[in-house]
Formats: C-alpha cells, sequence, structure tokens
C-alpha cells in the first residue's frame, strides 16, 4: 500500500526515529507491566486497569504502524537545495501580518512535522499554502475564519 508522500526536513526524520525507537523499546515494556500488574488483580470483567492498559497497548501499536507506514514513502527535503529567492517547503520565513503590525518567523514544514507552538506551520495549512512561490516583500492575503488577513514577506531564509 502506497500512500501520500511525507516531506520531512533531517531534524523531523531524528525525531520521528527517536519516537518510533521510544515506543518499541520503553513504551512497550511499561504497557507489558502495566497488564501483568492488571491480570494479577483477578476478574478481568471488571478490571479496569486491564481495560485502560490494554487501550494504551494499541494505541502504542497503532502508532509504531504509522510512523513505520511514514518511513515506507518519506522524501527528505534537501536543505541545501532550499532557495531563498521564494517560499518553498524547508523555508523559514520571516513575515509582517499588516492588520496587527505583528512579525513572526515560521518553517514551512510538511504536515507530519507541523507544530504551531514551535513555529513550523505545516505546507498545507492556510498560511502555509497561500505563502508558497511568493518573495520577499510581496503582500500575501491569506484566508481565515475571521476574514482576509495580509501578511508582508519580510524575509526567506534557508
Amino acid at each position: 500500500m502506497t500512500g501520500k508522500q511525507i516531506l520531512l526536513t533531517s531534524e523531523g526524520l531524528m525525531n520521528l526515529e527517536h519516537e518510533l525507537e521510544q515506543l518499541k523499546t520503553v513504551k512497550r515494556k511499561d504497557v507489558s507491566e502495566k497488564i501483568k500488574v492488571a491480570l494479577s488483580f483477578g476478574d478481568l470483567s471488571e478490571n479496569s486497569e486491564y481495560d485502560e492498559a490494554k487501550n494504551e497497548q494499541a494505541m502504542v501499536e497503532s502508532r509504531i504502524i504509522e510512523i513505520e507506514q511514514m518511513f515506507k514513502n518519506v522524501l527528505i527535503l534537501d536543505e541545501d537545495g532550499i532557495s531563498t529567492d521564494s517560499v518553498s517547503v524547508g523555508s523559514k520565513i520571516t513575515v509582517r501580518h499588516i492588520k496587527l503590525d505583528r512579525v513572526d518567523t515560521y518553517r514551512i514544514v510538511g504536515s507530519t512535522e507541523a507544530s504551531p507552538t514551535n513555529k513550523k506551520i505545516s505546507d498545507e495549512s492556510p498560511v502555509g499554502k497561500a505563502m508558497l512561490g511568493h518573495k520577499v516583500g510581496d503582500i500575501v492575503d491569506v484566508e481565515a475564519p475571521s476574514g482576509v488577513n495580509q501578511y508582508e514577506i519580510i524575509e526567506i531564509a534557508k
């Protein structure tokens, strides 16, 4: 089964590899211990600890499968090949929100790596998608639930 191509920076790939390793080595053992403890309580029909541990086990195994599937469709961004002429996935952009007169810096990343609290926005998000292909000095309109926001691109970096 092939899925959608997953764009990752080398940092994003390392983070996913680390998460997978943690899930397989640490989390699996923790959940296994929880199941053993819950089984020692006896009657499974009224054993909420057992049910909770089994649910956690299912979530861990599901995430392991999800990450392993992602690895089959990963495309690593060539960070040396990122242009500073126009915005692309991997670009670090500094923009000014015109209405709020606020300056922010974001990294445009693939959806898997997106983390708005860490200033990493997806190329599929309204802001990320609108910025793609624009150059320094461009005014970009971004559709938002509250209306159209305008951003001026101040800088594009690697």
